[in-house]
Formats: C-alpha cells, structure tokens, sequence
C-alpha cells in the first residue's frame, strides 16, 4: 500500500501556471526563509509580527526556524517530509498531528493494547515508547547555488544528460556540505529546475512516542469531515526527541537522553481574534501553481478519475473487513486512512478545479504569455514552441498512461505482486547455481516474509486482488492488457474471484508458512509455475512496454514547463515569484479569518466543543464521543483553557499550505504557538494549482483544545508542566 503512495508522489510532479508574484495578497505563497527580510518582512510588520528576521531566521544564532522539524521515515537525504512538527519544551518534545503520527501508534498497537482506539499516555520518560522508521530533521542552514550549476548546463543537453550534469554537479556539493556525515544534505530544483538551493540537515533517528488521544478525539470526523468546516478534531501527537549525551543524533540507545534543543516554542494561552497576524512554518510537500491547462485537463480527465476508480475500490474492500475484524481494523488503519486521504483529495480537486473555474485562469496566463513572445522575433524564437510542447507531451502520455498506471498500482501493487519482488536475487542464484548466494538469500528473504506478512490479512489481500483485477479488465482495452489476462479468460472463463481463489489456494507466496516451506527448500520450478510469479512477470512486462512512452512524455512536460517559468518570470521582471512546494522548509502568512463559500452562507473562524457534542453519533464510528469527553463539557471543567467558558476547539486563516504542513506549528505574532495546522478546506480543493484567496483557508486545531485534552482529559500533567506557557 504505501508503494503506491511512493509511486504517486513521482507521477504527481508535474509542475507547470499560476501568476505567482508578490503583486498578490500577503497571504499567498509558500516563501524561503532565507529570502523573507528581502522580500516579505515588511508586509508582515505591518500586519501584525513584532518578531526581527534573526529572531526568524539565523544560521549562527538560536532562532524560530530551530524549533521546526520535518519528520520522514528514513531522513532528509531520502528526498522529502510526510508531516511537520515542533519543539515545544526544553526537551525536546515535539507536537505534531494525530493523523501524522497515526502509524507509529498502529505499530505499537493490538487488540490487547489498543492505543488507536483508547489513546496513549507514558508517564514518564521509560515508558515512551521508541519508533524504528521516524525520523526528525532540523535545517541547519540553506543556501542558493544556482550560480554553480545553471551555467554549467547548456541549452543544448538532451534532458537526460542536463539530469545527469546536475547530479554530478550537486553531488560535490553535498559531499562538502555533510562534513564525513556529520549532515544530511540535499539539493533541490525550483521553477522548474530554473534555480536550485542546498539545504543542509542534521537528523535524530532516536523518536519516541510520548503521547496520542483516543481516535474518537484525534480523528474526530473521520473520513466524513476531512477537507470540510466547520471542523472539531483535536488533531495532534506528542514524540521527543532523543540523543547521545553528546546532544548529536543517534540510533536508538537505552543510554540516549531528552535532546536539549537549540530553541522551543512558548505557547500562547490567550487564543486567537479574527484578523489577527498568524505564520505557519513547515515542509509543504509538492505543489503545482505553474500547471497550464493541458496539465489541468489531464489530472480532471484522466489522472484523478483513474486513481479514484482504483483507490475506491481498495477502500471498499477494506473496509467491509475492518468492521467485522478488530486486529485487521487496527493492522490496515494506517494504510486505510492514507488511501482514503488522497482519494478524497482527488474527488475534491476534481470538483473545484472545475467550479473555480481554474482552467480559464490558466488560459489567460498562456494567452498573455503568447502575446508577450509574439511581440518580438527573438522571443518567440526562444518560447515559440514551448506550450506546444508541452500540449504534445500530454497528448502522447494520455496514450500510453492509463494502462501504465493500472500496471503499476492495480498489478504491481497487489500484496503478493509486490512480494514476490523481493525474490529477485534468489531467482537470479537458483538460476546461476551459487549455492552462497542461495543460502545468503533465504536468510535474508525469512525476515523479510516475517515483516511482510505481519499486517497482511489474506481476506483482504485476496479480495483486492480479485477486485483490482476485475476494474483493470474493465478500464484498459483488451488488446493493452497484460499477458496473465489471456490465461484469466481461457482458464477462468474471466471468473476474477475464482482466479484470486486458486491463486491463494496454491501460490507459496499468499501466506506466511507457504513462503517458509519454500525458503526451505527453495528451486526454479516454483518461480515458472507459481500463478503470483507469473502474474508478476506480467505486470513487470506490461509496465515495461509504456514505461518509455510515458517517461519521454513526462521528459518533454518537464523540459517545456521548465521554459514556461523562465518566460513567465522574464515577462515580470519586475515582480517577484515565489516557487512551488517541494518539501522544503517554507513559511507562510496571514490572517485568522473567516470566509463566504456560497451566496448567503457565512462560516466563522472557530468551533467549540458545543459542535463536537452535536456532531455525536454512537453508532458511527467517525463520530462517538468518549464519556469522559462528555462529562468534562457538562461540568464545564475546561481548566485555564477555556474563553468565555468555551472550550474552542479549531480555527481558520488564510495561511497558504499543503499536504506535509501537517502538524505545521501555527505562531503568532509574538512568535508564540497557537494551533496546529491540519487541512485545508473543500471549497478550495483546487488551491494546490491555483490559490484562491477568497475561500482558501488553513485549519488548524486550537492549541488550548490539545492542552486541554492532555491535562483534563488524559490527566497527563507531566507533559504541561515542560511547557513554556504565555497567559
């Protein structure tokens, strides 16, 4: 499951356009840090910061960039960040969101233990509870250095080879940087690859679970809320940092201690007023303002519906098995509640790109674009060809991209596809003889079958593969399908539940012990005749047959909207663009603010807990209520977190973000910690691609809401008292 959300955040860069320039409200754009005193300080005086940019932003002091953090499986150099958090005491605890920190609590869960549905508190510093694939990283520093590769690429690089320089080029440049491993470093392209930044890293590896409430308080909603307000989520997790005695990272180690950080946030109890100034730093993942619109009309016509085909019926299948099994509830939580973020996403984006009208926005940048060139022989000589360019990238992949998608993510992503996989060097021995390399293979693939089959439910594994497979036959032509289809047809009569059913009836690589009997005793024999392995030899030969269409495509996009941008900004020399999210430390800024979504309906900037106790459902899951919840409301035991004797739960600004600011801090003007930034809204599906200023709105759990939840309701006082709290 979770290669396919690898796999789509690489089909999803395709970036090219918005009219990014600072001539558009405050509130838009996701700025470098290291450009804000030139570029947006002033502004952000004036509505409301009484913050200096060192106080901001500084290299060789103490500053607010030092208590952000991105957090990912593997580290900074792996490429990106899945959600944001903070330091928020002297430490080193960190909060994020409960949604970002869900699969670390599926992992330390079981149906005896049951920490997704009864929440987790440790209450002191042995019980936290260590996690094996988190990490923490801290930008030490970043660094412009364009200059060292844009003029060593010359306009006549084929596009692999301009990749190939710059990966030359930039790798001295991180080898320098990480000073014998001391860093982590990556570098990174901007519009496009037009510029490029360095961004250098110093990452803990020792992250322990220090506290999460119940789901029914930190999911609230479920799936039925996520994307709409008003909202009423107490979306957050608690982790800490450790490290060596030393203060450097470290794997985890009984002897490793609290990291004392170099800064915290201080947490502000006096809430928030419409209007007032709020900044929310993080590491937005990916977005794509400078998309034309042969690139929109390519995610409504074909992207988006194909995936929400594919991932709708993964969810269906799921599902109807988590509510009748409880281990399988708590085993593919994690994987079902990723799906269905971005299934959801797709639907939305799909429906608001089109309502907003987004397609004729993007038009109007080309028609102004073209009329820009076409004044003048040298510039149309130079940018004459680029939207062509890109309009026939797209057409050539809309040929090739449906059945390599489904290839990918309806073939290659079944369970036991991608298992099989991880028998390539076995084969390759057995093929070969080598009894070392056998025997060193089994080892290995016994601990792998272990992992594998861990959170593996057959029902649900076999169901899906019936299912997928029934939804590719239908949605590719026939003459496109893979070659395992023609034995489906001649063997099964197209009877996909009967495939699927020999399929785990007789394949070794289904179950746990069938894989283990083979390891044992391991030949060439299986790996010609097993149905999984001749599936996976399928799907491998179908992907390879589009692969090179698709990727020439993708090339000529990239390489066109590469050419778009720089146009785009020599035709507004004088303004100033900011670049898409990439994953890279941004801040954003604005106002608490409310919003119009429709003629004559108004929605305010907050909730309170008089919305959670109308929302409740005891026979949905999405919306109980815990007793004690209800009982500190009745009581109104709102402790010093209250506002007028209101517990408020959420509020919006106008802040500019996207997917990984979850768990983005949300700070005031005094750089104090005010809310936890977790979603965006339906209405402004579309902002991804093009921002919209007037319904675009950040949701954000009220810090005084987590507090409350942490000390009235899981009574965890230990954590309060590390926090620098501002009455």
């Amino acid at each position: 499951m979770k290669n396919k959300i690898v796999f789509l955040a690489i089909l999803l860069v395709f970036s090219a356009g918005a009219k990014l320039f600072s001539e558009n409200p405050p509130d838009e754009g996701m700025w470098l840090p290291i450009l804000v005193e030139r570029l947006n300080y002033v502004d952000m005086e004036k509505m409301g910061l009484h913050l200096t940019v060192q106080e901001l932003y500084d290299i060789n002091h103490s500053s607010l960039k030092d208590a952000i953090v991105g957090l990912s499986g593997s580290g900074a150099a792996s490429g990106g960040f899945f959600c944001t958090a903070e330091v928020v005491s002297g430490e080193g605890l960190l909060f994020t969101n409960h949604h970002c920190g869900f699969n670390a609590v599926q992992n330390h869960s079981s149906p005896e233990h049951d920490y997704l549905t009864d929440g987790f508190w440790a209450t002191s510093n042995k019980e936290e509870l260590s996690n094996e694939n988190l990490c923490a990283s801290f930008l030490v520093r970043m660094e412009n250095v364009t200059d060292s590769i844009i003029p060593f690429l010359s306009d006549t690089l084929k596009e692999s080879a301009r990749s190939d320089k710059v990966k030359e080029l930039t790798a001295k440049m991180k080898k320098r940087a990480a000073e014998n491993g001391k860093y982590e470093v990556s570098v990174k392209a901007f519009y496009g690859g037009n510029e490029y930044y360095l961004f250098v890293f110093k990452t803990y590896k020792d992250i322990r679970l220090v506290g999460a409430p119940p789901s029914s308080i930190g999911k609230f909603g479920g799936d039925t809320d996520n994307w709409m307000w008003p909202r009423h989520t107490c979306d957050f997790t608690v982790f800490r940092i450790y490290a060596d005695s030393t203060g450097d990272p470290s794997a985890y180690n009984e002897k490793n201690v609290p990291l004392k950080p170099k800064y915290h946030l201080p947490i502000s109890l006096k809430g928030v007023k419409k209007n007032d100034f709020a900044m929310i730093w993080g590491y937005p993942g990916g977005t794509t303002r400078y998309l034309t619109s042969y690139g929109m009309e390519f995610n409504v016509n074909t992207f988006y519906p194909t995936l929400i085909k594919i991932f709708g019926k993964e969810l269906e299948v799921m599902k109807e098995r988590m509510d009748v099994d409880k281990k399988v509830k708590i085993d593919y939580a994690g994987n079902y509640a990723g799906i269905a973020n971005t299934w959801k996403n797709f639907i939305g984006q799909s429906k608001m790109l089109v309502k907003n009208k987004v397609e004729d926005k993007k038009k109007a940048i080309e028609s102004e674009f073209t009329n820009w060139y076409s004044k003048s022989p040298e510039l149309q000589k130079k940018y004459g060809t680029v939207l062509d360019n890109i309009k026939n990238g797209y057409s050539k992949m809309n040929k090739v991209v449906i059945p390599f998608f489904y290839s990918n993510i309806a073939g290659m992503g079944l369970d036991a596809v991608q298992f099989v996989g991880q028998f390539g060097s076995l084969k390759s021995a057995l093929e070969k003889k080598n009894k070392a390399a056998i025997k060193e293979s089994v080892e290995g693939l016994k601990t792998t079958t272990k992992e594998h089959f861990k959170d593996i439910d057959p029902v649900v594994s076999q169901k899906t593969m019936a299912e997928l497979l029934k939804l590719y036959a239908q949605n590719v032509p026939k003459d496109q399908l893979p070659s395992v289809f023609a034995l489906i047809e001649k063997d099964y009569h197209n009877d996909f539940n009967a495939f699927a059913d020999a399929v785990f009836k007789t394949s070794v690589f289904v179950t746990e012990a069938n894989a283990m009997a083979f390891l044992n005793k391991p030949g060439m024999k299986v790996f010609k005749k097993d149905l999984v392995s001749i599936m996976a030899q399928s799907f491998q030969d179908a992907t390879g047959k589009y692969a090179a269409a698709y990727g020439e495509a993708r090339t000529s996009i990239s390489a066109g909207n590469r050419h778009f941008i720089a146009g785009l900004r020599e035709m507004n020399p004088k303004l100033v663009a900011y670049p898409d999210a990439n994953s890279t430390l941004r801040m954003s800024y604005g106002q608490v603010l409310d919003y119009f979504p429709a003629d004559a309906v108004h929605y305010e900037y907050f909730t309170t807990m008089k919305g959670v106790m109308q929302k409740e459902d005891p026979n949905n899951d999405e919306f109980i209520v815990p007793d004690k919840l209800k009982e500190l409301y009745k009581a109104k035991d709102f402790g010093q977190y209250s506002e007028n004797g209101e517990m408020i739960t959420c509020f919006l600004t106008n802040n500019d973000i996207t997917g990984g600011n979850s768990g983005s801090p949300v700070i005031n003007g005094n750089g104090q910690l005010i809310g936890l930034a977790f979603d965006g809204n339906w209405e402004a599906m579309s902002g991804d691609i093009s921002f919209e200023p007037d319904l675009q709105r950040t949701i954000n759990v009220d810090i005084r809401y987590v507090l409350f939840i942490i000390d009235k309701f899981a009574g965890d006082t230990n954590i309060i008292k590390e926090l620098t709290l501002v009455k």
